[in-house]
Parts: C-alpha cells; structure tokens; sequence
C-alpha cells in the first residue's frame, strides 16, 4: 500500500501527516542528527514499541522508552513533571527529540513535554488509534488536565511528523475504534459532506479498518483538520469550529471523571449542538434527525441522563471558547456550513437538554 502525505502548517513551520503501512520506517528520517530519543507511549503498546525501539537503536540512537498510564489518566501535572526529571536525568537537549506513541491522550502529553523542555524540543507523533491519526495527533495542540477541566493546560507545538500506521488499527478494540469515528463524522457534519455519505452508504463497514472507506474516510478527516489549522495555527479564529460537539463533550467526560470515552461525548455533545442550532432557527428537523442517525448508526450514544443540567452547565463554563461569563458553542448554519452560537439562552439551554435527555440508554 502506497502513503500519502497530508502537509499541515505555513510555509514557515509544514510538516507532513504520513497515512498509510509501514510508515515507521521514516521514523529514523524524522529523528534526523539528535542523540538522544524520549519514547514517551502507553503502557499497553509493547507489540508496537518493542520493534520501534529497536529500528532507532540500530540506527544509533540513545533511546529511552518511558512508559505512561493508559488514557486520560496520563495527562496529569503528576506524569508531566515525572517525565520531565527523567529528561533531566537523561541530559536531554534542544537538539534531541520526544516520540510519543498511542492514542490520544498520550500523544497530547508527548507534544506537551516536548513543547515545554527548554521551551521546545522536536516531537514527532505515531498515534495508534483512530481518535489519534485523525484528530489529537494532527494539529499541534498539547495539553494536560486539571481537576476543573480538560485540556486546560497546554500549547501549540507543531510537530516535526505525523506517522499513522493504518495496520496498527487492526488491533484496536471495537469500542475505541466507533469513538474515534465521532471525530470523522464531525468532519463530515463541518466540512467534508462526502464523510457522511460513505458512512451513511456502509455503516457496517465504517466500524472495522477493513471497511471499504475506511482509508478515504481517515485521509478526508485528516485532510479537513490539515486544512483548517493550516490557516489557523493558534486557534485565534477559524480552528474553533474543530470544537463542534467538543463543549457538552468535554463536560461530560468532566463529571464523569474522565472515565466516558471522548468520542462518544462528543457524539452526544454534536447532537446536543444541532438541537441548539435547530432552536435558534438555523437548521432544520432534518439535519438534526440525520445527526441522530448517523451516529446511532455506527454505534455512538445520541443522548445523556447521567449528569443534571446544573452541573454539565458549571462543567461548560470553563470551556476554553467561553469569554467571561458567556458560553459559545460551535453549530452549524446548514451542513458543512460551521458558526458560532455566543450566549444562548437558559431557555434554549434547557430545550436542548431536555431533547438529549428524552430516551436516553445506557451505553
């Protein structure tokens, strides 16, 4: 199977998304003349980090593999500071490089290390799952958690190379995998329509990496975040509308601890949002009932009843869109056609509660 290279970036700082199989072997190529190379992963990877480790210490690199919690329990203060002294202790330099491998979660504290040793080392990312290749990895935002919200700690840090590994995919388990399709489809929703058909056209088939679009329906989510963020590198304007469906999103993965997976929150946040925009009058029952089948279709929950509305409110309101005391959310005008909704009303607020509420299921 052929690569393809998605730049992301201005011409003064471009770097390449490689999406295809066996894309590891340019890691040594992107590592370049470093001495030293932090491999900063998840603890469950051994399969995929063993043989990475190996390729760079052959090449002749001093590498030195350092192991993080599993999800969003990595993004702490704690693990930070952690793999800063061992940095230290490794003498690390402005010259060597931070590899971060897994999903999500891993790669944001990677970027976050490496932005923040000696005020910025090189990073490159090798997500693992599908959350990753198409959303977290791509983008150069970093971050860690705080007890009053996510991804409130952080900077942009563009990294030097983003390498995705599709076969790595094969071996995800089936819920992480739906999850990370919530990013496609919110892709699809702000962007890129075509998302939606081929999802719509083979729903069985967008739930396994061997699904017949699989590899289009990444590249085409890759290629409207690349696209975005290429024009937006600080998210000082456009880049918000990647947020669609990420503030109710981000506050329920709040009040529940982080324990509820980020794509499924923002599955229920994006219908929480068309709701929003259909209150408001600027789309339609339809748009907002094929929001509900769409994502139902692949397995992602439409609807919430595990937290009242007072405390996903106090969650949102430390959303990074917020200004002051107003909330902001991304909504749409119309498919593929993105806004921003500043400070909707309690009523509206409580209508679109309600609608998310109403036949809510466990999942």
């Amino acid at each position: 199977m052929t690569v393809t290279r998605i730049g992301v970036g201005d011409p003064t700082a471009r770097y390449d998304v490689v999406v295809g199989t066996g894309t590891l072997a340019e890691l040594p190529g992107l590592v370049g003349d470093a001495e030293r190379v932090a491999v900063i992963h998840s603890g469950n990877l051994d399969t995929i980090v063993h043989p990475l480790v190996g390729a760079l210490r052959e090449a002749g690199y001093q590498v030195h593999s350092m192991s993080v919690p599993d999800g969003e329990a990595a993004k702490t203060s704690d693990v930070a500071v952690d793999l800063w002294s061992r940095l230290g202790r490794q003498r690390f330099t402005r010259s060597d490089v931070v590899v971060g491998v897994g999903g999500g979660a891993a790669t944001d504290l990677a970027g976050f290390v490496a932005a923040t040793w000696l005020r910025g080392v090189r990073a490159i990312l090798v997500p693992t799952t599908l959350l990753g290749m198409v959303d977290a990895a791509v983008g150069g935002k970093t971050g860690i958690n705080t007890p009053e919200g996510k991804n409130l700690v952080g900077a942009f840090h563009p990294p030097a190379g983003v390498l995705c590994d599709l076969e790595n995919l094969r071996s995800l388990p089936q819920a992480d995998y739906i999850g990370g399709l919530a990013e496609i489809v919110k892709a699809g929703f702000i962007a890129d329509p075509v998302i939606c058909d081929l999802v719509e056209k083979d729903p069985e088939g967008a739930v396994h990496p061997a699904g017949t679009h699989t590899r289009e329906l990444i590249e085409r989510a890759i290629r409207v975040k690349a696209e975005v963020v290429s024009g937006d590198l600080r998210e000082s304007g456009r880049r918000e509308i990647l947020n669609y469906g990420h503030t109710l999103g981000h506050a329920i993965e709040r009040v529940e601890n982080y324990t509820f997976r980020h794509g499924y929150a923002v599955s229920i946040g994006m219908v929480f949002a068309a709701e929003l925009a259909r209150l408001d009058g600027r789309i339609n029952a339809d748009l907002v009932e094929r929001h509900r089948s769409l994502l139902a279709g692949v397995g992602l929950p439409v609807s919430y009843d595990r937290a009242d509305r007072a405390g996903l409110l106090s969650a949102m309101s430390v959303d990074k869109k917020t200004r002051g005391a107003t909330l902001r959310f991304v909504v749409l005008n119309g498919l593929a056609e993105p806004a921003v909704l500043s400070g909707p009303t309690p009523t509206l607020l409580e209508e679109a509660h309600l609608a998310i509420t109403s036949g809510a299921r466990s999942f």
